[in-house]
C-alpha cells in the first residue's frame, strides 16, 4: 500500500493492456509502460480502465495486469487499481484483492449500462468504498446522461471518508468542479478525463489532476505545470500542438486504443508486436489510420524538439 497517503496531483495516465498478435497479454509491455510513466515524472498510473480494455479481460487477467504494474512500479509511483464491475458485490471483492496485492488507491467506474437513481448509485459506491481502507477514486463516464455532482460527493464522503477523488470526462464542467470543491471543502478532488482535452480550461477551476492516455503523459505534465504556475501562454503554446491528436483519436474509443498503442510504438515504449487491440474492436480505415499516424508523428517530433 505504498504511497497511498500522498495526494494525487497532475497527470495520472491510463496504462494500456498490451497484447501479442494472438491476443495473449504481453506483460512485459505493461511493465515497460509503467517504467515509462515513472520516467515521465507523473504522480500515479491507473489500470485496468477503459483505456486498458478492462471490458475485454477476465478476472484473473485483471489481477495479473494489476500485479504486473505494482511490481514494475517498485514503489516509485502510485498504482491505482480499477475494480470495475456492474455488481457492487463483485467490484468490492476485486477491490479487496487489489488492496491486498499492494495497490496505492482503488478506483471503479459507476455502471451506466442502464439508468439508475442517484440513491442506487450512492448505495453501489458506498459498498465498494466500505470494503477497503485505501483512498478511493470514482469514475463517472456517462455519455447518455447526467453524471454525479456536488450533492452526491458530499453524501458519499460523509458516509465514506476514504472517497477522495472523482473523475469526470464531460464538456463545460467548470461550474460543477467549483461546486464539488466548495460542497466537500476540497476533501474530494476532481480529475478530468477524456484524454485531457479539457485540462487547460479546468486548471483554473481547481481540478487536482488529469487522466489521459500514456502516450502524451509527459507533454501534458508540462502543460499542467505551466498552467498551475499561471504561465497560461506557455501552457497554451504546448497544448495547442497536442489537442488535434486528442480530438481526432477520441472520436471513437476503440480507435483511440489503436492510435494510443501506435503512438507508444512510435515513441519507442512498445515493440510493434505489442500494438494489438483485442477484438471486437473498430478497425481503422486507411484514411483514418494515415491521418492518425501523421498526428502521432507530429507529437513525436514535438517531444524531440523539447528534449
Amino acid at each position: 500500500m505504498a504511497n497511498s497517503e500522498r495526494p494525487l496531483e497532475g497527470v495520472v495516465p491510463i496504462i494500456p493492456t498490451t497484447f501479442h498478435q494472438d491476443e495473449r497479454i504481453d506483460f512485459e509491455g505493461i511493465a515497460r509502460c509503467v517504467r515509462f510513466a515513472v520516467e515521465c515524472g507523473v504522480d500515479a498510473v491507473c489500470l485496468p480502465a477503459y483505456g486498458s480494455e478492462f471490458y475485454k479481460l477476465n478476472d484473473q487477467e485483471r489481477q495479473q495486469v494489476v500485479g504486473t504494474a505494482i511490481a514494475a512500479a517498485k514503489e516509485n509511483i502510485q498504482v491505482i487499481a480499477q475494480s470495475n464491475h456492474p455488481s457492487s458485490y463483485l467490484a468490492s471483492e476485486l477491490a479487496k484483492r487489489y488492496q491486498d496485492m499492494g495497490a496505492s488507491l482503488i478506483s471503479f467506474a459507476i455502471p451506466r449500462t442502464f439508468g439508475l437513481r442517484e440513491t442506487d448509485v450512492l448505495e453501489y459506491c458506498k459498498r465498494i468504498c466500505q470494503a477497503v481502507e485505501l483512498p478511493v477514486l470514482i469514475q463517472d463516464f456517462n455519455p447518455g446522461g447526467a453524471t454525479v455532482g456536488a450533492s452526491f460527493s458530499t453524501s458519499l464522503h460523509d458516509l465514506c471518508s476514504n472517497f477522495r477523488y472523482l473523475k469526470l470526462e464531460e464538456p463545460l464542467m467548470s461550474e460543477k468542479v467549483r461546486a464539488i470543491r466548495q460542497a466537500t471543502e476540497d476533501q474530494v478532488g476532481v480529475l478530468e478525463g477524456w484524454g485531457g482535452m479539457y485540462l487547460l480550461e479546468l486548471v483554473q477551476d481547481g481540478i487536482c489532476g488529469v487522466m489521459p492516455g500514456l502516450g502524451v503523459a509527459d507533454l501534458l505534465q508540462k502543460v499542467w505545470c505551466h498552467a498551475r504556475n499561471s504561465n497560461l501562454d506557455d501552457a497554451m503554446e504546448l497544448f495547442q500542438n497536442i489537442l488535434p491528436q486528442l480530438v481526432f483519436t477520441l472520436q471513437n474509443m476503440e480507435f483511440f486504443l489503436h492510435m494510443e498503442k501506435e503512438l507508444l510504438v512510435a515513441r519507442g515504449v512498445l515493440d510493434t508486436s505489442s500494438r494489438t487491440v483485442r477484438k471486437a474492436t473498430w478497425t481503422p480505415d486507411k484514411s483514418s489510420l494515415d491521418h492518425g499516424t501523421w498526428l502521432n508523428q507530429r507529437l513525436v517530433k514535438l517531444v524531440e524538439s523539447r528534449a
